[in-house]
């Protein structure tokens, strides 16, 4: 059975950090390109970062570029999000996913993801 669990969301100050893990089980992490993207309210779902399954490249959205970073130990099975000097505009809830291929897609689009996990950026 195939499953994605995110956790380490919370609420954070402005210019603080967290970071999201994302543990999988019932598939071979290595294989896959793994993401996040993150869907706030009244937004439309916006992706976040992929990295792919074969060299471990990675790629980060705009919006966040220079402020987050992502990373995979596939011998733990997980995926991280490091997000870094969060703004208010960061809050949503923030899903891991995988586009079950090995390289990443143009717009960080996934067909499976987990339940997501909240992060509430403000002073």
């Amino acid at each position: 059975q195939v499953q994605l669990v995110e956790s380490g969301g919370g609420w954070a100050e402005p210019g603080k950090s967290l970071r999201l893990s994302c543990t999988t089980s019932g598939f071979t992490l290595d294989h896959y390109a793994m993401g996040w993207f993150r869907q706030a309210p009244g937004k439309e779902r916006e992706g976040v970062s992929c990295i792919e399954g074969s060299d471990g490249r990675a790629y980060i959205g705009d919006s966040v570029r220079g402020r987050f970073t992502t990373s995979r130990d596939n011998a733990k099975n997980t995926v991280y999000l490091q997000l870094n000097n969060l703004k208010p505009e960061d809050t949503g809830v923030y899903y891991c996913g995988t586009n079950w291929a090995t390289i990443c897609g143009v717009d960080f689009e996934f067909d499976s993801w987990g339940q997501g996990t909240q992060v509430t950026v403000s002073s």
